[in-house]
């Protein structure tokens, strides 16, 4: 941590600080980022504030509703993954959100967009890329190697701060992401496990890494659902619901630190135990 000074005091010309949010989970998960967000970038002396939201709406997609909730938490952009789609309207109300990702590598011709462009409360220009993973995801897409290198020339035109989330399952293609794309983007963070890794480092070139940041949900969970549900699933072989548990909530972030240049210069996780 380094005090608590506003971001609109620092000096011009100062590094920049990005707070990005793990999976966000249900109502317990809305309800710890509508609450903390806006403490934690004050703490962290942070700018600009990134969430992977996917899992916001019981668990599984978005609802204009749930992001409504969250206007005055402080997240500047939420991106998303494999559960973009999993509430039916959402297709249709996505066009009238502004700032919600929905993985980039997606075949053309779905709705919403997987890039932006947006400005930080210190007025730098900051780009956010969602991306997907192919290996173990289940969800048709594009190559998301030949995406990013797409993008990151597009965006870098405007801005060389340049965040992307890579949703992915294995370790090894977030892994191989952020090798490609060292030197090029500002950091590579991992979502879709929900579990926090502890690989934080900055690769040549100044890019910040993580394998995943990890969720907003419960800490007595199996990765934020009620834990004999999926036990049984497991044990059995057949099906159960999954209920989201939405009480002990644990947030899981990482803040980044990145010059006027786009090269990240620290990354720290942070936890957060709450209600």
């Amino acid at each position: 941590m380094q005090g608590s000074l506003p971001a609109w005091l620092r000096k011009q010309g100062e590094s920049m600080r990005i707070l990005f949010i793990g999976d966000i989970v249900g109502k317990g998960g809305r309800q710890a980022v509508k609450t903390t967000v806006r403490e934690l970038m004050r703490e962290n002396r942070c700018d600009f504030c990134i969430a992977n939201g996917e899992n916001m709406a019981g668990g599984g997609g978005f609802t204009k509703s749930c992001l409504a909730e969250l206007d005055e938490s402080g997240v500047d952009v939420f991106t998303s993954g494999d559960h973009v789609w999993d509430q039916k309207e959402f297709p249709d109300e996505i066009e009238s959100v502004g700032n919600v990702l929905r993985p980039a590598n997606f075949f053309d011709g779905q709705p919403g967009r997987g890039y932006g462009v947006f400005e930080a409360r210190n007025s730098v220009k900051v780009g956010v890329i969602s991306l997907i993973g192919r290996t173990f995801m289940g969800v048709p897409s594009n190559c998301p190697f030949a995406k990013a290198d797409e993008l990151v020339e597009k965006i870098r035109v405007e801005t060389p701060v340049i965040i992307v989330d890579f949703h992915a399952e294995a370790t090894s293609e977030k892994i191989a992401m952020g090798r490609h794309l060292a030197g090029r983007v500002s950091a590579v963070l991992g979502t879709h496990t929900h579990v926090p890794t502890a690989d934080q480092q900055i690769f040549a070139g100044g890019t910040a890494f993580q394998c995943d940041v990890g969720m907003v949900g419960a800490r007595e969970s199996i990765l934020g659902r009620e834990i004999e549900p999926v036990l049984h699933r497991f044990t059995t072989g057949m099906p159960s619901r999954f209920l989201v548990n939405d009480k002990g909530i644990r947030l899981n972030g990482t803040v980044v630190t990145v010059g006027e240049d786009g090269k990240a210069t620290g990354i720290e996780r942070v936890t957060r135990d709450l209600f």
